[in-house]
């Protein structure tokens, strides 16, 4: 039995018929589950001559009317195509840089029964994340892939274990870059540094060595966009 057999037995077993009868003349749940695999097989890189990585950051848009019929069944559908998204990709021998997200959306552009897949690949941080009063609290602090983390006076984001923010993103070298935050009297001076990296780095679309950052820049380390974050000290 394929994979895609095993993933429409598995949701036969775990939703009514209610379901089949929702989907009898709209998007069905396989032809999404194939449209993941070739997601996934287009938009693979190559890491090693047996390992690929793929995107695991997965947006799939419907039409309203099959967004109205899947709400019911949106988060047991997810889960079951994650599942049957890491089986797919077990055997391809791809691997993913974080946990797979799948979520669907409604798009009013889209006719019933039609579909499409938007797809990225999102490094797994690994680090200290800042909490919203911290942030509060925080002169600066660095986003990734949705993740906030407080800036402190020198601060190595990296792959490597010694870095102080690891991401999981090959292109990223051990000890990719680092942030330097000094006070100047009143002044906060924020600073990026390439610490010699392989694939170096970019500064708002800027190759460069390094560079003074402020509110909004946004460092581009591999596949992974850091955006730097100035705010006021709370009285």
């Amino acid at each position: 039995m394929g994979g895609l057999q095993r993933f429409e037995q598995r949701l036969e077993e775990l939703i009514s018929g209610a379901f089949a009868r929702a989907f009898r003349s709209a998007v069905q749940p396989v032809e999404i589950a194939a449209a993941l695999q070739r997601e996934v097989d287009s938009n693979a890189q190559i890491l090693s001559r047996q390992r690929r990585l793929a995107p695991n950051d997965f947006h799939v848009e419907l039409s309203p009317a099959d967004m109205a019929r899947l709400a019911p069944y949106d988060s047991t559908l997810a889960e079951e195509l994650r599942h049957q998204l890491k089986e797919y990709a077990d055997q391809q021998g791809f691997v993913f840089p974080g946990r797979i997200v799948i979520e669907f959306e409604e798009t009013k552009e889209l006719t019933t029964g039609r579909f499409r897949i938007k797809s990225r690949a999102q490094a797994a941080v690994r680090g200290e994340e800042a909490t919203d009063t911290q942030v509060r609290r925080a002169k600066a602090y660095l986003e990734i892939n949705g993740t906030r983390h407080p800036l402190h006076a020198a601060l190595v984001v990296g792959r490597g274990s010694d870095a102080d923010l690891r991401i999981n993103d090959p292109g990223v070298s051990r000890r990719h870059v680092e942030f330097l935050m000094r006070e100047r009297g009143q002044d906060l001076h924020v600073e990026v540094r390439d610490l010699g990296s392989t694939n170096g780095m970019m500064v708002n679309g800027q190759k460069m060595a390094s560079s003074v950052v402020d509110d909004g820049t946004q460092v581009r380390i591999g596949n992974t966009t850091i955006t730097v974050h100035v705010v006021e000290e709370s009285p």
